[in-house]
């Protein structure tokens, strides 16, 4: 059994087990990563950058099925289109490939050594792991646990046949024609978005009394309204129940559902999507070896990444949420740095979140509600109706909202949804890291015309003289 000695050991090539591992080798540590499947993770492989592929498809796919007959406003006319899934996935994998040849590079170029494996704990300093040519021992200074999470698997609904996960979702050859979707959270939702724009029938089954119920509601009401203009059915305080199989196993023709006052029900689907959440991986790793303190089913951690154990840090999904992959990137850097001997600590005033609906949600800091539970604030909204390029690019829907305390004007929270708004989360995580008041918003010249301009005029707004509205 061969045997390899290091100063940093991480677990999982996901993005904050990469991330960490070439920070690690860019300031000169002997690092390690181990990665049972390709670098990159549930997010590169199937999670963020497939699933925005094939929203963008299926954008693409709808726009230029609005311009058949003659009828799209902007006087395009075309004959009607098809889509070959297939040949987006493909195209879609082809992407995927590429990112995964560049984290590979990436590690090579900082001198990681990447180990091809499962990895399983002995003790607090040591792993073995499983290799296509036998069996590998390493002995690290430092482990950090980056496993990531997992799709949750509901017991009367098990993944196989016509259930399917999100991942399953992303590799499908052909549109559903009914889908069903079990969940109206943000992946849920991005992804039956998606399907009825392609042509799938879809219905969402949501248990709440609402969907996307970890937004505000004003916030999602361009989403709902959005929801039904593609003829998405919403069955809100419905539970799904299981599947109806007409006496043949794994052969679903329909998904059973409780509704909200209590009746039975059942949605027709080919394919039933189950998104009720993600759970961290911690099983088969051997941490029943070592002694970790838990937070719930996470792993518990200080504000270094720390572990209830010297020497073992913990970033990502398995430390719990928020599960975002730009979370566990700079948690990635940060624990690196601090076992290159650096002070680091977690001290982000925000971490943007992005749901990639149509129209899409960006939110940073605290809601208005949050802010309210601190003290007296101020909130300034701004309408993307009432802007110019939100005008020409056929995107009137949603607005810029600012939160931000009432005494010294300082920006405690940021929302927006809107055609694109994805691209003003770094704008908006920036303010609030920085500490940004009102009045460093509203005096900051925005480019004209651009949606941005909308974050300025909320600030405008909430200091009481708005300029275009």
């Amino acid at each position: 059994m061969k045997e390899i000695s290091c100063k940093l050991l991480v677990i999982g090539a996901g993005p904050g087990g990469y991330v960490c591992a070439i920070r690690a080798g860019q300031l000169g540590v002997d690092t390690v990563i181990v990665e049972a499947g390709r670098p990159g993770g549930t997010c590169l492989n199937v999670g963020c950058i497939p699933s925005k592929a094939l929203i963008h498809a299926a954008e693409e796919f709808e726009k230029v099925s609005d311009m058949v007959g003659g009828d799209s406003p902007i006087g395009i006319s075309v004959t009607a289109p098809t889509l070959d899934l297939a040949k987006t996935i493909a195209w879609k994998d082809g992407i995927v490939s590429r990112l995964n040849s560049g984290v590979a590079g990436l590690l090579k170029k900082a001198g990681v050594k990447t180990v091809h494996g499962w990895a399983t704990f002995r003790d607090g300093k040591t792993v073995a792991v499983e290799t296509e040519t036998g069996s590998q021992v390493i002995r690290a200074e430092a482990i950090v646990i980056a496993t990531g999470s997992a799709p949750v698997e509901l017991p009367f609904l098990p993944f196989g046949g016509p259930v399917i996960s999100s991942t399953d979702a992303l590799a499908l050859s052909e549109v559903p024609k009914k889908l069903a979707v079990v969940g109206g959270g943000y992946i849920g939702l991005e992804l039956g978005m998606a399907f009825a724009k392609m042509g799938a029938d879809v219905t969402v089954v949501e248990a709440l009394p609402r969907v996307l119920a970890q937004y505000d509601a004003e916030l999602t009401r361009p989403v709902v309204k959005r929801l039904a203009a593609l003829g998405i059915a919403v069955m809100t305080g419905a539970k799904a129940k299981g599947l109806s199989t007409k006496g043949q196993a794994n052969k679903g023709d329909a998904l059973l559902v409780e509704t909200s006052d209590g009746k039975s029900a059942r949605v027709a689907a080919e394919k039933i999507l189950v998104t009720v959440g993600r759970k961290p991986v911690t099983e088969g790793w051997g941490l029943d070896q070592i002694d970790l303190d838990m937070a719930g089913r996470f792993i518990k951690i200080d504000d270094q990444c720390r572990s209830s154990m010297r020497g073992i840090f913990a970033i990502g999904d398995v430390t719990g949420e928020p599960m975002l992959a730009h979370r566990a990137m700079a948690q990635g850097e940060m624990v690196a740095e601090i076992v290159a001997g650096h002070k680091r600590s977690w001290d982000k005033r925000s971490i943007p979140a992005v749901c990639f609906t149509d129209p899409e949600l960006v939110t940073a800091g605290l809601s208005p509600e949050e802010a309210k539970a601190l003290g007296e604030i101020k909130i300034g909204t701004f309408p993307f109706v009432a802007n110019g390029r939100a005008m020409t690019k056929l995107g009137e829907d949603g607005f810029v909202r600012v939160v931000a305390r009432a005494d010294n004007h300082l920006v405690l929270g940021i929302q927006a949804v809107g055609q694109g708004v994805s691209e003003l989360s770094a704008a908006f995580g920036l303010a609030l890291e920085m500490g940004a008041r009102l009045e460093d918003i509203a005096g900051t010249i925005h480019a004209h015309p651009t949606q941005g301009e909308g974050f300025q005029e909320a600030a405008l707004k909430a200091l009481g003289h708005a300029l275009h509205i």
